[in-house]
C-alpha cells in the first residue's frame, strides 16, 4: 500500500490551480460557475466508471503505487482525484485556449485598422 499515485494527482491537480490562479482561467473567473461544471464532470464520468464496472469493461488493476482503499468494487479512491483532475485539466486547456485565441484575434483587428489608416493616409 502506497500513496504514491494519490500524491502525483494532488501535485498534478495543484499545479492547475496555480496555472488557473495565474491566468483567471476557470475558478478564479467564476468560482460557481467552475463548481457546477466540475462537478457534473467528475460525476457524468463516475456513472461512466459505475457502467463499466458493472459490465465487466473496467477492473481495477494491483498496483503497488495505490493506496488500496476502494470506495466500490474495482473502484478505487484514486479514480475521484484522477476525475476531477481530468476535468479540471480540460476546462483550464479550454478557457485558456480561448483567452489565447482572443487575444490573438484581438491583435489581428489591430493590424487590420493599422492597415486602413495606413491606406488612408496614402489616399490623402
Amino acid at each position: 500500500m502506497s500513496i504514491l499515485y494519490l500524491l502525483f494527482i494532488l501535485l498534478s491537480l495543484g499545479a492547475m490551480v496555480l496555472i488557473d490562479h495565474r491566468f483567471r482561467l476557470f475558478f478564479w473567473r467564476d468560482a460557481r460557475r467552475a463548481t457546477i461544471v466540475l462537478v457534473a464532470g467528475v460525476l457524468f464520468f463516475l456513472a461512466w466508471d459505475l457502467a463499466g464496472i458493472g459490465l465487466h469493461v473496467f477492473a481495477r488493476g494491483e498496483s503497488g503505487y495505490m493506496t488500496g482503499i476502494v470506495l466500490a468494487p474495482e473502484l478505487p479512491l484514486e479514480e475521484v482525484f484522477f476525475l476531477a483532475f481530468l476535468c479540471y485539466l480540460t476546462m483550464v486547456v479550454i478557457t485558456g485556449a480561448r483567452l489565447v485565441l482572443d487575444r490573438r484575434g484581438d491583435r489581428g483587428s489591430d493590424r487590420d485598422r493599422n492597415l486602413d489608416r495606413g491606406r488612408d493616409r496614402g489616399r490623402a
